[in-house]
C-alpha cells in the first residue's frame, strides 16, 4: 500500500466564514508514524475545503497620491472581489458568451456607478458586471458604496441587488444601509429598513439596534432612541458599550444632559464600564446643555482615572472655557496641545475654536495669526474655519478684511454657505454700510442659497442701526412673505431701531406685532423696549413696561437696571434712580460697571459725594473692576464737588490699574483743574494727550481755551486754532463763541475775523492763521 504524505491532508479554508461547501475525500491513514502495514487498514474521513482563489479577493490594496504643489494627498483602497473565474461554472459560460460583460473589480464598479447621475442607467452598469453572480460580492459592494456616502446611488444599488436571484438577505447589509440613512438624517427610511429586514427573515442584532438608535439620535429624536433601547431589551439582546454610547449621545445632543447622566449611571450599574468615547459624549452633553462649569468639573474627575483625554476631549474643554470667558485658560490648553503633539495633536476643530475664542475677547490680530498657523502646519481649512474668521472680522465691522477672507474661501474651491454670506452681510452692517449689506443679501439668493432667520435679522439690524426704520420694517415684511417667521431677536432689533429714530408710535406697533405673533418678550426684549421709551423721553411708559415685566415674572438683569437708572438720571429723576438701585440690591443682582457709573452720576447730581465714594469702594471690594467709564463718572463727581486734588489722584490710580484714559476722562479732569484754578495743569494734560495720541474732542478744546484765557497764553491758543482749523465747520457755536471771546479779550481782532471767515467759508484751507 502506498503511503499518503501529510501534505495531502492540509485544510485549505475559504476566507468566507459562512461557506458551507465542504467536498469529502477519503484516504488511507497509516496507523503510526512508522507507517507499518497492517492486514486491515483503518479508513478515516477528512473534511477539507477546495483550494480556493478567494484568499486575495477581499484584501484591500491602498493607493496613495500626493500633490506637493497644492499640498494635497489622497489615499484610496481597492478591493477586487470575486471575478469571472471565481463565479460558478453555470454562470461562467453565460458570461463568456456575452461580449458586453466586463470583468471589473468591485472598486471599479463603484467608481463607474458614482460617475453616473442618479437618474442614469446604474442598473445597466451592474448588469454588465460578472461579479453579480457571486453572492459574496454583495456585502462588499454595499460596504464600498456606503463608505463613500452617496445615498441615492447606494439605494439604487441595494434595490437592484434585492432583485437578483442569488441574493440572500443579510444583517450586515441592512446595518450598513441603516447607518448610511442615519448619516443623512433620514430617520423614517432607516426605520423602514429595520422593519423590512424582519420581513426578509433577518433577525436584528445588536449592531442593527445601535445603528437605529444612532439614526434617531442624530435627528434629535431622543425619546424614540429610548424606546428602541427598550425594544432591544425585550428582544433579549444585551446592550453593548456602543449601544449605551449612542443612547447617551442621543440625549446629550438634544440638550437633555440629565437624561444622558441617568443612562450613564445605568450603564455602570449593568456592568458596562465607560470608555473614552463615553466620557467625550458626556462632556459634549454638558456643553450642549450649556452646563460649561459642570463639563470642566467632569473633566477634572476624568483626569483622575486611567483614561487619557484625546483631541476630541480637549476640543470640548476649550469650547467650554471660551463660553465661560476664560480665554486665557483656553489658549494655554491649546499651547500645551501643540507642545505635546504625540499625545493630542490639534486638528481643524481645535484651531477653529481658538479663532472663535480670540474673536470673543476682541483680539482680531490673533485670529488671523492662528488661521495662518493652521495653514503652516499643513491643515486645510474647512468651511467652518473660514466662517469663524469672517465672523471675527464682522463682529468688529472690519468689512475689507472679511471680504478678503470670503474671496479666499471661494478661490480655495469651497462654496460659501448661508453662514458665510450672513457673516459678510453683518460685517457691512456693523461698518454702517446698509446698501452693501443688501447687495450681499441679494447675492446670496442669486447663488441659490435661501436666507435664514439670522440673515434677515442681520439685514434688519444693518438698516436699523443707521436709523432707516422704514427699510428695516420692509425687510420684516419680506421675511414673512418668504415664510420665515420673526423671533425675539427680530423684535429686539426693531425696538432698538425705533429708539434711535425717536418714533414712539413705532415702538408701540412693534410691541403689538410681537404680541399678535405670539412672541413672548424675554429680558433682552424688555430691555430694548424700556431703553427705546426712555430715549424718546417716555418715562411713564418705560416704568409701566418694567412693572409689566415684573408682573409676568420675567427676571430683570443688570442691564435692565442700568437702563432704568441712567434713563432716570438723564431726566433728572435722581431719587427714582436710587430707588432702582435699592430694588436691584434686594434682588441680589450683582453690580456692574454700567450701573455703578449711573448711580455715581446720580449721587453727584444730588451732591452726595460720600455715598458716591462708598459705592465706588464697595464695587472694588466686590470684585467688580472699574473701567474707564466708572473712573470718569467718579472724576465728574469730584469735579462737581470742586475737589480737583482727589480727581487728579483718581486719574493717577486709573493709570496705575492699567486702564488707558480716553478723551472724555481727560476732558473731565481738565474741567476739574479749571474749576480749581489750575490752568497750567490743563496744558500739561494736553501735552500728555498728544504724546499718547489721545484724540482731542470739543470738550477738550473748550477746557484748553479756558485755561489759555486764565493764563493769557494766546500763543498756545493760536497753536490750538491751527489744530482746530480743519474742523471749524463741525464744532459747536458755543465753542466758537468761547474762542472768539478769548481772542477779543487778547486783542487779536484780525485772528477773530479770520476765524469768522473760516467758519462761513466752504473751503477753510483758503484761510491762513499764521
Amino acid at each position: 500500500m502506498a503511503l499518503v504524505t501529510p501534505e495531502l491532508f492540509k485544510l485549505h479554508c475559504s476566507n468566507d466564514p459562512k461557506s458551507h461547501s465542504f467536498p469529502f475525500y477519503s484516504s488511507h491513514i497509516p496507523s503510526s508514524k512508522m507507517a507499518i502495514k497492517t492486514k486491515s487498514s483503518s479508513r478515516r474521513t477528512v473534511i477539507s475545503c477546495k483550494s480556493s482563489k478567494e484568499e486575495g479577493a477581499w484584501e484591500e490594496k491602498k493607493d496613495g497620491f500626493v500633490d506637493y504643489d497644492k499640498g494635497e494627498h489622497r489615499v484610496s483602497a481597492r478591493v477586487s472581489g470575486l471575478r469571472k473565474d471565481d463565479i460558478p461554472k453555470r454562470y461562467r459560460l453565460r458570461v463568456e458568451g456575452d461580449r458586453w460583460q466586463r470583468d471589473w473589480t468591485i472598486s471599479q464598479v463603484v467608481q463607474k456607478i458614482l460617475k453616473l447621475n442618479r437618474w442614469e442607467d446604474i442598473e445597466g452598469v451592474l448588469n454588465r458586471w460578472p461579479g453579480r453572480f457571486a453572492r459574496k460580492n454583495f456585502p462588499v459592494l454595499i460596504r464600498e458604496m456606503t463608505k463613500l456616502g452617496s445615498l441615492e446611488h447606494s439605494v439604487q444599488v441595494f434595490s437592484w441587488m434585492k432583485n437578483q436571484k442569488n441574493y440572500c438577505a443579510r444583517n450586515d447589509i441592512y446595518n450598513m444601509m441603516i447607518r448610511l440613512h442615519a448619516r443623512h438624517n433620514r430617520t423614517d427610511q432607516a426605520r423602514g429598513l429595520f422593519f423590512e429586514m424582519q420581513e426578509w427573515r433577518c433577525k436584528p442584532d445588536a449592531e442593527t439596534y445601535n445603528a437605529l438608535i444612532n439614526a434617531h439620535g442624530r435627528a434629535g429624536q431622543w425619546r424614540w432612541a429610548m424606546n428602541i433601547m427598550d425594544d432591544m431589551l425585550r428582544a433579549a439582546i444585551p446592550p453593548s458599550r456602543s449601544t449605551y454610547n449612542n443612547l447617551i449621545n442621543a440625549c446629550g445632543s438634544s440638550g437633555h444632559w440629565r437624561e444622558a447622566l441617568k443612562i450613564c449611571k445605568k450603564m455602570t450599574e449593568n456592568g458596562v464600564g465607560p470608555d473614552l468615547v463615553t466620557h467625550n459624549i458626556v462632556l459634549s452633553a454638558y456643553k450642549n446643555g450649556a452646563q460649561y462649569s459642570k463639563a470642566l468639573s467632569y473633566f477634572e474627575l476624568m483626569k483622575g482615572t486611567n483614561i487619557h483625554p484625546d483631541t476630541i476631549t480637549l476640543n470640548i474643554v476649550i469650547d467650554c472655557l471660551a463660553k465661560l470667558g476664560q480665554y486665557g485658560k483656553a489658549v494655554d490648553l491649546f499651547n500645551s496641545m501643540r507642545e505635546k503633539r504625540a499625545e493630542c495633536r490639534p486638528d481643524i476643530v481645535t484651531f477653529t475654536s481658538i479663532i472663535h475664542a480670540y474673536s470673543l475677547c476682541g483680539q482680531i490680530e490673533n485670529c488671523k495669526a492662528v488661521f495662518d498657523m493652521m495653514l503652516a502646519e499643513g491643515l486645510k481649512p474647512n468651511i467652518v474655519s473660514y466662517n469663524s474668521l469672517i465672523g471675527a472680522y464682522a463682529l468688529h465691522g472690519m468689512h475689507k478684511e472679511a471680504l478678503s477672507v470670503f474671496n479666499e474661501l471661494k478661490s480655495s474651491g469651497i462654496r460659501p454657505d448661508v453662514v458665510s454670506y450672513t457673516s459678510l452681510l453683518n460685517a457691512y452692517g456693523r461698518s454702517h454700510q446698509p446698501e452693501k449689506a443688501r447687495e450681499i443679501f441679494d447675492m446670496m439668493r442669486q447663488n441659490s442659497w435661501k436666507p435664514n432667520l439670522v440673515s434677515y435679522n442681520a439685514l434688519i439690524d444693518a438698516y436699523g442701526s443707521e436709523g432707516l426704520l422704514a427699510e428695516a420694517v420692509e425687510v420684516l415684511r419680506e421675511m414673512e412673505r418668504d415664510g420665515v417667521q420673526p423671533n425675539i431677536v427680530t423684535i429686539c432689533t426693531l425696538l432698538a431701531a425705533c429708539g434711535r429714530c425717536g418714533q414712539l408710535t413705532k415702538i408701540d406697533s412693534v410691541l403689538s406685532a410681537a404680541e399678535l405673533r405670539g412672541i413672548e418678550l424675554n429680558t433682552v426684549a424688555y430691555n430694548s423696549a424700556i431703553g427705546s421709551y426712555l430715549s424718546v423721553g417716555e418715562y411713564e411708559k418705560a416704568l409701566t413696561l418694567y412693572r409689566s415685566m415684573r408682573r409676568k415674572k420675567v427676571k430683570p438683569d443688570s442691564a435692565t437696571f442700568s437702563i432704568l437708572i441712567s434713563g432716570s438720571c438723564k431726566m433728572a429723576k435722581y431719587d427714582e434712580s436710587l430707588n432702582f438701585l435699592g430694588e436691584m440690591m434686594d434682588l441680589k443682582i450683582p453690580l456692574s460697571n454700567e450701573v455703578c457709573s449711573s448711580v455715581i452720576c446720580a449721587y453727584s447730581k444730588k451732591g452726595q459725594l460720600g455715598e458716591a465714594e462708598s459705592l465706588f469702594t464697595t464695587m472694588k471690594m466686590d470684585g467688580c473692576s472699574p473701567d474707564v467709564i466708572t473712573y470718569t463718572a467718579m472724576i465728574h463727581a469730584y469735579n462737581a464737588a470742586e475737589n480737583w486734588k482727589k480727581a487728579c489722584a483718581l486719574f493717577e490710580e486709573m493709570e496705575m490699574d492699567g486702564i488707558q484714559p480716553d478723551s472724555i476722562a481727560c476732558s473731565s479732569l481738565m474741567k476739574a483743574f479749571n474749576r480749581g484754578c489750575q490752568p497750567s495743569k490743563v496744558l500739561l494734560l494736553a501735552e500728555l494727550m498728544r504724546e499718547r495720541k489721545i484724540p482731542f474732542i470739543e470738550a477738550t478744546f473748550f477746557e484748553i481755551i479756558s485755561a489759555c484765557s486764565m493764563l493769557r497764553d494766546w500763543r498756545t491758543a493760536m497753536d490750538l486754532i491751527e489744530v482746530m482749523e480743519v474742523s471749524f465747520s463741525e464744532v459747536s457755536v458755543g465753542l466758537i463763541n468761547h474762542l472768539l471771546h478769548f481772542l477779543g479779550k487778547s486783542g487779536k481782532i484780525e485772528t477773530m475775523m479770520k476765524i469768522c471767515i473760516a467758519v462761513s467759508s466752504p473751503s477753510p484751507d483758503a484761510v491762513s492763521f499764521c
